[in-house]
């Protein structure tokens, strides 16, 4: 019994030292399940009920002006918005730590020609890349993964080069070196494992960086198509739409901002603890 109380203790200081990241926890979860809870699901018409108020019959945040429920579709938009940038920011972690890894490792003129190519697209307006994709090779939800995970790598590349340059002097990978064992073996046992915090960091702080652009993208017009939806084109429609329904704007915005400043708070937290 008196060993309970201890246990309890660090469960609440757990959970208050990461509330940002539980309460990010609770977004995606609720994202998940609603659609098997609700009635309506977020492409479906109500024609009985056009901009129908909150809390207006099975509407609980009422429904749009053309009678989908807002609550399905903000359901709908989270998880399409999560799901792009989570699937960028992986594909700038594989790209991001391999160049880095690459230019930190090999050094000399290569990890200079590779850095200055890095400096060359960190020149580039990366949005107008992204925006330049999507008009060239169409607009699809895959291309968002790709372009916009393409663009994000690049400071993810410096941190681990970095990282890298500063292992490799250290014993165990002088050691490892002197033994024989082969680059890539040393680099995957040796070189990952002890960046893995660091990389993790990066990649939480990037996560909101892709929310962000992912929703830009969105209300312009060049993010994900309908029938889909994400937060970005909540926000578009609500602000097309404040004067009759300010509910519209207000639920995907501040669910929006919520997000981002929870995800950064934690990819700051993590950064601070592995610097």
């Amino acid at each position: 019994m008196a060993g309970s109380i201890p246990e309890c203790g660090k469960g609440e200081a757990l959970l208050k030292g990461h509330f940002p990241l539980v309460l990010v926890l609770v977004i995606v979860t609720l994202a998940l399940l609603l659609p098997f809870l609700l009635p309506w699901s977020y492409d479906q018409i109500d024609w009985d009920a056009v901009r129908s108020p909150a809390f207006s019959g099975s509407h609980i945040f009422g429904t749009d002006e053309i009678g989908r429920d807002r609550l399905a579709r903000l359901a709908a938009g989270t998880r399409v918005t999560l799901m792009v940038a989570i699937a960028a920011a992986l594909v700038s972690l594989i790209v991001g730590i391999a160049w880095g890894a690459t230019a930190g490792w090999i050094g000399g003129r290569v990890d200079e020609a590779m850095m200055r190519i890095v400096d060359g697209l960190y020149a580039l307006p990366f949005m107008f890349i992204v925006i330049l994709l999507m008009v060239v090779f169409g607009r699809s939800i895959l291309l968002v993964f790709v372009g916009i995970g393409l663009v994000e790598w690049l400071t993810m590349a410096r941190v681990v080069r970095g990282q890298v340059m500063a292992l490799k002097q250290r014993p165990f990978v002088l050691a490892a070196e002197a033994a024989g064992t082969p680059s890539i073996t040393i680099i995957l046992r040796h070189i990952l494992p002890n960046i893995a915090g660091v990389a993790l960091a990066y990649l939480m702080l990037t996560v909101p960086q892709v929310v962000m652009v992912e929703s830009f993208l969105s209300f312009l017009g060049l993010g994900v198509q309908e029938p889909l939806t994400s937060l970005g084109i909540l926000v578009k429609e609500g602000a097309d739409d404040m004067d009759m329904a300010p509910l519209g704007l207000l639920l995907p915005g501040g669910l929006l901002v919520l997000i981002l400043v929870c995800l950064t708070i934690e990819g700051e937290r993590l950064r601070d603890r592995f610097s």
